[in-house]
């Protein structure tokens, strides 16, 4: 296990062309599993290709263990990496593709023999040992694995591994990588374009657009507390709702107006910032955080909107309204009877409202935030 920290990390491919990577920094503690996170180009697989050492940085410094590796050869780095592609040799048998390392570093065959039998177990792979990569069904990713697993490194890099797989071999993979993580605790870096994967394995969490990081922290950091318009359009599915407005002070109370085409409503917030009505600001808010209003009032803004679209997901019912001429989900309970044309009353709690200016994407106010109390946002740039 090992600690890993990028310090003003930058990466550019030549003179007049823009940095693609701009001023990272990040820092994981020791056994942590770290998710890189970001749309295609966002330049997640050339940081992690600058971890490895099969990118060199243009600035900056990368540390493990306060050792600066910065100028080191990727093999003698310590650091193994499970590639997109399996990158396994095709003529020769799970067995050898996992022990291939083992023999290029000249270890006794009873030592790669432990070591074979060690990775197989962890993976469940022991009855494939003998097959070629070509007579797997699903199971080339888990070699893969298991070819890095088998070096004992300090920390394990991971470039989108399960995105040539089919969805139900996705999610038994992301339980299995969380497993091994579990039992293994070795420091870890795993790129993904999938939302779902960054909540689910990391302790930790980069989002990343266009070379810069726009938030690092916990998952439920990010999702409660995103940083910007990005972060929170990203983060989340089905997405986090943003409705276009202005606001409205009364009483040195901000407001904000939502009108449903049969009823409108006045959401106050718990802010007192001034100029923010006389800006175009955008009001977020998540589908689960959208409920049906109980027939005894409790205090909570209500709206009644008539339902546009519903789709029944299994454990919930997204149901589709419109406010400010928006479209809006609403995450309900399956068993609402909810039907295209019916009108709901529909409840909002002001503290979990989050709002962002139009234009820059800012996020504005600390309404539903413990932002700057906790400092739960760290290392936010890019606004």
């Amino acid at each position: 296990m090992a600690t890993l920290e990028l310090r003003n990390v930058n990466k550019t491919y030549g003179s007049g062309l823009p940095d693609t990577l701009k001023d990272i920094e990040l820092k994981i503690d020791s056994g942590e599993f770290l998710i890189l996170v970001g749309p295609s180009g966002c330049g997640k697989s050339t940081l992690m290709n600058c971890i490895a050492g099969l990118e060199q940085i243009s600035g900056g410094a990368i540390l493990v263990d306060d050792a600066d590796i910065s100028g080191m050869s990727p093999k003698d780095r310590d650091i193994a990496m499970v590639f997109q592609s399996y990158a396994l040799y095709p003529t020769m048998s799970v067995r050898d593709n996992i022990a291939f390392g083992l023999k290029i570093r000249k270890l006794p065959a009873a030592a790669i023999d432990e070591e074979v039998a060690r990775v197989s177990r962890l993976l469940q792979i022991e009855h494939l040992l003998a097959r070629k990569p070509g007579q797997l069904s699903g199971g080339q990713q888990r070699v893969a694995m298991g070819r890095a697993l088998a070096r004992r490194p300090r920390i394990y890099l991971f470039d989108e591994p399960l995105s040539n797989l089919d969805a139900k071999l996705r999610v038994e993979m992301r339980t299995e990588i969380k497993l091994m993580h579990q039992r293994l605790k070795t420091t870890t870096v795993y790129v993904t374009h999938d939302q779902i994967e960054a909540m689910t394995l990391g302790d930790k969490v980069a989002v990343m657009k266009d070379g810069v990081i726009q938030q690092f922290g916990t998952p439920q950091q990010i999702y409660n507390d995103p940083a910007n318009l990005f972060v929170a359009s990203f983060i989340g599915s089905p997405p986090m709702n943003f409705i276009p407005l202005r606001l409205q002070r009364r009483e040195g109370r901000l407001l904000a107006l939502l009108d449903s085409g049969q009823a409108r409503c006045e959401l106050p917030l718990g802010i007192s910032e001034a100029g923010l009505e006389e800006r175009d600001v955008i009001l977020g808010i998540r589908p689960e955080q959208i409920s049906l209003a109980p027939t005894t009032a409790n205090g909570l803004p209500t709206i009644r909107a008539e339902v546009r679209i519903t789709e029944p997901t299994g454990p919930d019912l997204l149901v589709f309204v419109t406010l400010n001429q928006t479209k809006v989900c609403c995450r309900l309970s399956p068993d609402m009877p909810a039907q295209v044309g019916d009108s709901l009353n529909l409840q909002f709690d002001p503290a979990r409202v989050l709002l962002f200016d139009a234009v820059s994407g800012e996020r504005l106010g600390t309404v539903g935030s413990s932002r700057n109390a906790t400092g739960n946002v760290a290392q936010f740039k890019g606004r």
